[in-house]
């Protein structure tokens, strides 16, 4: 687990990822705003996602965890980081 992520509140990473998403549709996205159901982005816009999540907090998203339900929000988005790097820090 990073200091990083350590440090992050999940109303914190909510913002964060939320601000993303807003910059990357150059439409305002809110925390619980489903940018698939919207049409703001496209499934291909998932891998995007994993990638800056991977590199941006430290943590390793795969199997089962890759699935388009955990990219449909921020909070969800959030939820799933605090939840990996929980577990990368348990292990």
């Amino acid at each position: 687990m990073t200091d990083r992520t350590t440090t992050l509140t999940a109303e914190d990473l909510e913002k964060e990822l939320a601000a993303y998403l807003s910059e990357k549709t150059k439409t305002e996205v809110g925390p619980a705003d489903d940018v698939f159901a919207s049409g703001l982005v496209s499934s291909m816009f998932a891998m995007q996602l994993v990638v800056h999540l991977e590199s941006t907090y430290d943590v390793a998203i795969i199997g089962p965890e890759l699935k388009i339900d955990n990219f449909r929000t921020a909070q969800v988005m959030a939820a799933l980081v605090l939840r990996l790097s929980d577990e990368a820090g348990d292990a």
